[in-house]
């Protein structure tokens, strides 16, 4: 069976920066949707037609991938307004961010601490890879027709890429999960 729209792709692979570091290894398969929201548009333009066993590199661009980095997305808070427990790499939801925080902080964005300081909290809402140029080495390991569910909710419900848009104003900037 050929990869096609609305079928279902079991993928393993190997994602780098452009200087080779590793930034993800997935071993053992996970399935998704193609035609869905599962992966890059860029990432099921190149499995159109392959079959299992096939092995691709890619080369993903921050505008094909996560977005630019978009420096207007880092806000400085006065660390009194979080809890003491708050640590760095945590995240939180922009609805979420304590009052008394930057009003101009989107509410539709989820945020990392990215810097603790005694005085100051750094809060960044850039996805991770924003800005990176992304090398994925991925081999197909089972492709299988879509059911209408998978079909109707666009995503065979593992989904790696696109899960949700982060800004609607930071183009292609979308989470992680």
């Amino acid at each position: 069976m050929e990869i096609k729209q609305q079928c279902v792709v079991a993928l393993t692979w190997t994602l780098k920066d452009t200087l080779g570091e590793e930034l993800d290894v997935l071993d053992e398969p996970v399935e998704f949707l193609v035609g869905g929201e599962d992966l890059f548009d860029v990432i099921e333009e190149e499995l159109q037609g392959h079959e299992v066993g096939s092995t691709l590199e890619l080369q993903i661009e921050p505008e094909q991938g996560f977005g630019d980095y978009n420096d207007q997305l880092v806000f400085l808070e006065r660390r009194e307004l979080f809890p003491p427990e708050l640590e760095e790499g945590m995240t939180m939801e922009g609805v979420s961010l304590p009052p008394g925080c930057n009003p101009d902080a989107p509410k539709d964005v989820l945020f990392t601490v990215t810097e603790l300081y005694p005085e100051h909290v750094v809060l960044d809402g850039n996805h991770p890879l924003a800005g990176i140029a992304l090398r994925l080495s991925l081999t197909v390991e089972a492709i299988r027709e879509a059911t209408e569910e998978e079909i109707g909710r666009g995503s065979a419900g593992t989904g790696f890429f696109r899960i949700q848009p982060m800004h609607a104003a930071a183009a292609g900037n979308d989470t992680l999960h």
